[in-house]
């Protein structure tokens, strides 16, 4: 089983505004880019099972020349409400680590 953190040499989420939150996989190389940078995995389905996120509010933007992704998704309630638990968002991506890659 192949996991995100397995093909990826650095995960990272953080605020992309009080209203969005964005996470950023650099894979290892272009190899592990190619192979899986559109992963049907990595999509607003799973955004919504981890993140409770809308999944028509999740975009992906693929960055070649970084052998890296973007995701973004809105946040369920703004940065700073009441429910805040991450207000940056700096831990957010620890949930995407072990996401399997290929199928079992």
């Amino acid at each position: 089983m192949t996991t995100v953190d397995d093909v990826c040499h650095h995960v990272r989420s953080k605020n992309a505004g009080p209203y969005w939150v964005t996470f950023d996989l650099f894979f290892k190389g272009p190899d592990e880019f190619a192979r899986y940078h559109d992963s049907p995995v990595l999509g607003p389905d799973l955004i919504h099972r981890l993140f409770g996120a809308d999944p028509a509010l999740v975009k992906r933007f693929a960055v070649p020349s970084l052998n890296m992704i973007k995701i973004s998704y809105a946040r369920t309630s703004p940065q700073g409400g009441i429910v805040e638990r991450d207000m940056h968002a700096g831990q957010q991506f620890v949930r995407l680590l072990d996401v399997a890659l290929d199928p079992a």
